[in-house]
């Protein structure tokens, strides 16, 4: 079982510190990858965002241009990912999440058993305020999935290399977007009538900020809900489940 696999993976790795003595983990970006990275205005360090869309089956990675906005640098398939449209909700129940991960060094695991990975970090704030339970939800290679996302080898290889180069260079987390769907107007009105609605809705606030934007959007959870660029009141911070 993936999640298995993971937490034994995880007893093992360094983490950011392994990444020297982990081949796996320093294969260097292709000459095709750097070019393209030069092509679009960007450089090999400058940060990522990744966005995730389950029906699909596309892994979709952003990269800052020097002008501070984002743009698509490349989209892998996805080889499997596990389970039905709708967010995880307890463990168990082989859902692959959905929501707005935030995704730090300490989450990269040079020494994963599904060739390498890094770890979405469900339940985030979001998910707990719902009760939700799981752990050790990936993005990982080996193409096997029970609740993760798993890719080929060699696309983990190049989307970890991107993630620790984005890293090295200063950034601190990138946030993955993991979506049910492409938020058009015709994937929303296919599924209007699904329970998941009002959550899609939600995380729509946020892809509409990016789309329109270019620019990461800051998010929070308040009163059990995703809230994007939103300040708080004096004093005040965001209470998840107020």
């Amino acid at each position: 079982m993936a999640a298995l696999a993971a937490v034994a993976g995880l007893a093992l790795a360094g983490c950011n510190g392994n990444y020297e003595t982990s081949a796996r983990a320093r294969q260097p970006l292709s000459p095709k990858t750097l070019a393209l990275i030069e092509d679009k205005g960007m450089t090999a360090q400058s940060p990522i965002l990744v966005r995730i869309y389950k029906q699909e089956a596309e892994l979709e990675v952003w990269k800052e241009k020097r002008d501070g906005t984002f743009a698509l640098l490349k989209t892998y398939p996805i080889c499997r990912w596990s389970g039905d449209l709708g967010p995880k909700v307890k463990v168990g129940d082989r859902q692959a999440p959905e929501g707005f991960y935030t995704i730090t060094p300490g989450q990269m695991n040079p020494n994963s058993s599904y060739y390498l990975s890094f770890n979405l970090g469900f339940p985030n704030a979001y998910d707990r305020s719902y009760g939700r339970t799981g752990d050790f939800l990936m993005v990982h290679g080996d193409c096997s999935s029970a609740g993760c996302y798993a890719m080929t080898d060699e696309q983990i290889a190049e989307i970890f290399t991107l993630a620790r180069e984005s890293f090295d260079g200063g950034q601190k987390s990138f946030q993955v977007q993991a979506l049910p769907f492409r938020m058009t107007p015709t994937n929303l009105a296919k599924y209007r009538n699904h329970p998941a609605m009002p959550f899609w809705r939600n995380l729509k606030e946020g892809t509409d900020s990016f789309d329109v934007s270019l620019r990461v959007p800051k998010v929070n959870v308040c009163n059990r809900r995703y809230v994007f660029n939103a300040t708080p009141a004096p004093g005040r911070g965001f209470d998840a489940t107020l």
